[in-house]
């Protein structure tokens, strides 16, 4: 989120798509609801499912699924064709008067530097024309024909409303309206929000997705205002931890990508990541990427990182040539390249795509390691379930060790929300039975392959392990306030600042990541938690809602990184001199020094007018309309089909239907279903009373949603001869599910390039194991395409072609 889940009730526009946030997401939702009580704000709604959060909205249209780009793409048409921009937010505060380089093109559905074997694109051309001085061109009076804005306006003309009515099945005269709406919030004291949530993010094009909306709120001017935003919902109350922590095989914490095998020293590495700035007088936050990593090292190897061995950058692991991912993981297993494997908080046969195909990855291992406070059906997968995983236990040779782990509730620490906010828990039980916390398993581990490695040897190195900085209290039983501030960061020297004033003492906790340094004497493992363990105390254990704003800034509760702000970009929710775009909903205000109000000023110290602009985390200052490096599918979003198409073809390019960089393997491209044998079209959401696998084990939940079902259209069901209550068989060429139908309103088919499109709405939960005598389910994932995001490898779950059938159970 830019903002977060208070500010929603400041919006005077409201759109959910990409996701079902009453239904998902009650609790945060209130505040959509109070935007309505009181500002009088509208609540928009667009999915392929008339769902809860469409029950609550003034304006509901419908959208075939995986069709956003195509319904956005439209949007930023009508703005720019009805001149419905903030026209001095996105001439000073974006990009679009920047010339782009004369080599980048797009034709017949692809852009410049495009390899056809290798499947990437080369991204040389997709640049920027600069001057003799090295700083890009820019035409402020957005006249010339290179210039971003008018590039972008030539790149959306095709997605006009019969395009978009055709691609989308949303009827033009809905999508009219929609554009009509969102369209006032180009009045500069207007905002509106956009919450999604996987309904975006689960695609081949998901991050595109997620841009196209960002590039609606930019022309509007609703980025860093109030009211405003790109507000992702997360679906687990600490997935937003998960990532700043870089829980994901390819990034570090904070957001830094992890080194290659081609990236030989930390020098070289960090040449390669920093990015240059590219306007004089620029922040470029991110240049200071050296800093944050040498002071991430001195986190992790202590006294063992020093100058002379790079901070201990060698003992980090490398990614192989061509990267790892999740997808290729799941295939050396399956191709029995994998001996172990350690399963730490999750289930992955029930979250992975192909279910079925995960179960016999598993099944190659020697051993497999589940640390979780409950039975999960990965624990399980070995045993014989019938038809529900079809496996012979004989047959199997993996060993599988259950750790069993504490349940959040069991132990001290923090959860980062949505909006950014660190709040810290207290324990509020005890741990059953041998139950330990994960870090004191870890510790445990650790230990133990350092004492058998120094006894019995082994293959890999044993220094990156023995190097590590394990300097707890109790190194078997880290606390979750030494990790908290081993995060956060310390002196490690006293440091002094530019003017040799001495700033903290050797030991102290940093209160800002402005005090890193790149020399080794501060440590910090994830920069933009810095300020969150201060010499003042545990600044996310703040209890303080006071609220002078009346925005729902209240900074005193919790700590949101980074340092403690509330709405990121707020700088830009004042013109170039200072004054607000809307001076009821103002964020911050120049007191003759510095920048500050309501939050946290997102700026620093420059003044009004002064050649500095908001966007401080980009090397130009300013936010993109087009981008350069950051995308591997294009500088501009693109309506691609998603890997298996129920129209089978793609209006704008016949010739180029699904996205040509999506992730797919070659052993999975046979698993590709078409329209011919699966003519229907499958998306997957939740259900409020179930969360995942766990509520399966509360027997109120199983009591409230008793029994696996799917929802179709009446159309459909009168077309199959399904009748509500029927068991039905869903397939695709993956692996098939067995439900009850509900036959429902919610639902109803759309024609899209002439023909009549079916949904099938496939709920996530239910399983084969539980505590309880809850009824055994299939995997909504048995039913998943194994392709993913070029960008972010996350799986194409949100659109798959299915077949159905009424069957008779004996």
């Amino acid at each position: 989120m830019t903002n977060h889940w208070v500010d929603i009730k400041n919006s005077d526009l409201v759109i959910v798509m990409g996701g079902n946030a009453a239904e998902a997401h009650p609790v945060g939702f209130r505040w959509a609801i109070e935007a309505k009580k009181q500002n009088g704000a509208k609540l928009m709604v667009v999915d392929p499912r008339f769902n809860r959060t469409a029950a609550v909205a003034d304006i509901y249209m419908p959208l075939r699924s995986g069709t956003d780009i195509a319904f956005l793409s439209g949007v930023i048409r009508y703005l720019l064709e009805n001149d419905k921009i903030q026209h001095e937010y996105v001439r000073y505060y974006t990009n679009a008067a920047f010339l782009i380089n004369d080599d980048f093109k797009f034709e017949d559905g692809l852009f410049s530097g495009y390899d056809e074997q290798t499947r990437k694109y080369d991204r040389s051309t997709w640049a920027y024309q600069f001057d003799e001085t090295g700083q890009p061109k820019r035409d402020l009076t957005l006249q010339h024909p290179r210039c971003v804005l008018n590039m972008l306006k030539n790149h959306v003309s095709r997605y006009t409303p019969e395009m978009v009515e055709r691609i989308t099945g949303t009827p033009q005269k809905d999508f009219l309206i929609f554009c009509e709406e969102i369209a006032k919030t180009s009045a500069p004291d207007k905002a509106a929000t956009f919450l999604y949530a996987l309904g975006w993010t689960q695609h081949t094009v998901g991050a595109q997705n997620i841009r196209t909306m960002a590039m609606i709120q930019l022309l509007l001017g609703n980025i860093g205002v109030s009211g405003g935003g790109v507000n992702a919902l997360r679906g687990h109350s600490n997935v937003q931890g998960i990532t700043d922590l870089g829980l994901f095989p390819h990034m570090l914490p904070s957001y830094i990508p992890l080194p290659t095998e081609a990236d030989t020293s930390l020098d070289a590495f960090l040449k390669r990541i920093t990015p240059k700035t590219l306007m004089k007088d620029q922040v470029n936050y991110w240049q200071n990427t050296p800093k944050f990593m040498v002071s991430m090292l001195k986190s992790f190897y202590g006294d063992n990182g020093t100058k002379e061995n790079e901070f201990g950058y060698h003992y980090l692991p490398k990614l192989p040539k061509g990267g790892m991912d999740q997808l290729r993981y799941i295939e050396e297993m399956y191709q029995g390249k994998v001996n172990g494997f350690f399963c730490q908080g999750m289930n992955p046969i029930a979250s992975y795509p192909n279910s079925q195909k995960i179960i016999k990855a598993l099944s190659n291992l020697k051993y497999l390691v589940i640390m979780d406070p409950l039975i999960t059906d990965t624990s399980e997968f070995w045993m014989n379930h019938g038809e529900f995983n079809d496996v012979k236990s004989e047959d199997i040779q993996t060993e599988v060790f259950r750790l069993p782990t504490t349940c959040f509730v069991e132990e001290d620490g923090s959860i980062a929300n949505s909006g950014r906010w660190l709040q810290w828990h207290w324990k509020g039980a005890e741990p059953p039975g041998e139950a330990k916390t994960d870090g004191e398993i870890m510790s445990e581990l650790r230990a133990e392959l350092i004492h058998l490695y120094q006894k019995e040897g082994g293959k890999a190195p044993l220094a990156p392990l023995e190097a590590m900085s394990w300097n707890y209290a109790n190194p078997l039983e880290p606390k979750a306030a030494e990790v908290a501030k081993e995060n956060n960061g310390y002196a490690l020297e006293d440091l002094y600042d530019a003017n040799g004033n001495l700033i903290l003492k050797k030991g102290q906790l940093l209160s800002s990541f402005a005090q890193m340094r790149d020399d080794g004497s501060t440590s910090g493992a994830c920069w933009i938690y810095t300020g969150q363990w201060t010499e003042k105390g545990n600044q996310m254990a703040n209890r303080d809602n006071t609220d002078p704003s009346n925005l729902g800034n209240t900074l005193g509760w919790a700590f949101a990184w980074p340092l403690n702000r509330r709405v990121l970009y707020n700088r830009a929710s004042a013109d170039l001199a200072g004054k607000p775009w809307n001076p009821k909903r103002q964020l911050v205000k120049w007191n003759g020094k510095n920048w500050n109000y309501v939050d946290v000023a997102d700026y620093g110290t420059a003044p009004p007018n002064s050649p500095t602009l908001p966007f401080i985390m980009q090397p130009e200052g300013v936010s993109g309309l087009f981008v350069r490096e950051r995308m591997a599918d294009g500088p501009f979003p693109e309506h691609y089909e998603p890997m298996e198409t129920p129209i089978g073809t793609n209006p704008l390019h016949p010739n180029v239907i699904s996205s040509p960089v999506a992730r797919i393997l070659e052993s999975d491209k046979a698993d590709l279903g078409t329209a011919a044998n699966f003519p229907y079209v499958g998306t997957t959401y939740r259900l409020t009373e179930h969360f995942h696998y766990w509520t399966k084990n509360a027997l109120i939940n199983v009591i409230a949603q008793p029994e696996q079902f799917v929802e179709i259209s009446e159309a459909l069901a009168a077309e199959k001869g399904i009748s509500h209550g029927d068991k039905v068989k869903v397939s695709s060429k993956r692996g098939f599910i067995k439900a009850v139908a509900v036959v429902t309103k919610r639902i109803r088919p759309l024609t899209a390039d002439g023909k009549t499109i079916h949904t099938v709405g496939i709920p996530i939960h239910w399983g084969f194991a539980a505590t309880t005598k809850a009824k055994k389910g299939f995997f909504a994932n048995n039913l998943t395409v194994r392709a993913g995001d070029a960008n972010t490898q996350t799986p194409e779950s949100k659109c798959m072609l299915v077949n159905i059938e009424k069957i008779t159970e004996a």
